[in-house]
């Protein structure tokens, strides 16, 4: 099954600075943001909110797919993948525009059973400037198959010339899914996450990963033109995790050697 419909909607935000503050302080960071500053890179997934009612809501919390994104049968979301093309500073206290369209809706068959892969493409623009462009590719997947061969995760270099270690609290968790609105219940819902989706634990959202390497490359690089990112395997709340880098290369250990996280700025 392959879908070539695109279909494209608008939003519009102010990115008003209190939310980039918030995250500043959720992150163990000094709030310092005012009106004009420029925004850091991804912080844009705190703005252009989708407010849905509950009964269009999927059982997963997210906005039932249907609309953007079509529905390809498949309860499990999973962000795997992000792509960013940075071209101006986008400046908070200032109203922007977001339009985003459906690239790609394909369904495969894969060793656990039907994938739906999906590309969603983001354009935010600002005082007629256009800002960045973001590609998301997320999966869509079956309930678990507790009778299913598990696959073993990849394991993550050990040749990074910097590193941090980090920790994620459910408290964080709960906080960067309101300031992003995220209500995907793997985050927050410990019972959701183990009964329903099949973690061990509440999972470490894979945009925040994200976010904490771009931090990261930027302080060690400079000023972002890409950043390209994808997830290997999912990082649980209660372990202890290592932000990698070495030149241009970014990746996030667990404490246990697997790699959940490859990135490239």
């Amino acid at each position: 099954m392959k879908s070539d419909r695109i279909e494209a909607t608008s939003q519009s935000d102010v990115m008003d600075a209190a939310r980039a503050n918030a995250l500043q302080a959720a992150l163990g960071e000094t709030a310092r943001f005012s009106r004009g500053d420029p925004l850091p890179p991804f912080f844009h997934q705190l703005y252009f909110w989708d407010p849905q009612p509950p009964v269009a809501l999927g059982r997963d919390g997210h906005p039932a797919v249907g609309g953007l994104i079509p529905d390809m049968g498949l309860p499990r979301r999973m962000w795997a993948a992000g792509r960013l093309a940075f071209q101006a500073p986008l400046r908070l206290g200032v109203a922007a525009t977001r339009t985003s369209s459906c690239e790609r809706a394909v369904l495969k068959q894969g060793r656990s059973g039907p994938l739906g892969f999906v590309t969603l493409r983001h354009d935010i623009d600002q005082s007629g400037v256009h800002c960045l462009t973001e590609w998301q590719n997320l999966v869509y997947r079956p309930d678990p198959d507790a009778e299913a061969a598990r696959i073993s995760p990849p394991m993550a270099p050990v040749d990074e010339t910097h590193h941090r270690e980090v920790r994620f609290s459910s408290t964080l968790l709960f906080r960067y899914s309101a300031l992003t609105f995220n209500g995907h219940r793997i985050h927050y819902d410990l019972d959701y996450a183990r009964d329903v989706e099949g973690y061990a634990g509440l999972v470490v959202h894979g945009p925040l990963l994200a976010q904490l390497l771009m931090l990261m490359a930027q302080d060690h690089l400079g000023p972002l033109a890409r950043f390209d990112f994808r997830a290997t395997a999912p990082l649980i709340h209660d372990e202890t995790a290592y932000l990698c880098i070495k030149g241009r290369d970014l990746w996030v250990r667990g404490a246990d050697g697997r790699q959940c996280m490859i990135a490239k700025a």
